[in-house]
């Protein structure tokens, strides 16, 4: 199994499952499911190169649940597994 390991400020993610139903109940095909903008953090870079030649530290974690843009990041498949790579900047908000 590979391992990834993201550079800089970039941070690796793993989408969570679409919604298989609507809240009314209704069971949506997979044509019409939205791909969540919500996922897990799987692994982080090291932060971004200040001009001091230290680094930044990162908001989030590895294991942090985070919603991030519609468009944001590259998606990658890994081993079969997909993931996303997100720049720090493309994360709007840790689930707590």
């Amino acid at each position: 199994m590979a391992t990834l390991r993201p550079l800089h400020d970039k941070i690796i993610v793993r989408r969570l499952d679409a919604q298989e139903k609507t809240k009314g109940g209704i069971i949506l095909p997979e044509a019409a499911k939205e791909k969540p903008r919500e996922g897990k953090v799987v692994s982080i870079g090291e932060g971004r190169l200040l001009d001091n030649g230290k680094r930044s530290s990162l908001q989030v974690k590895s294991g942090d649940r985070v919603i991030f843009s519609s468009y944001a990041g590259s998606e990658i498949k890994v081993d079969g597994e997909e993931f996303l790579i997100l720049g720090e900047d493309d994360v709007l908000a840790v689930v707590e």
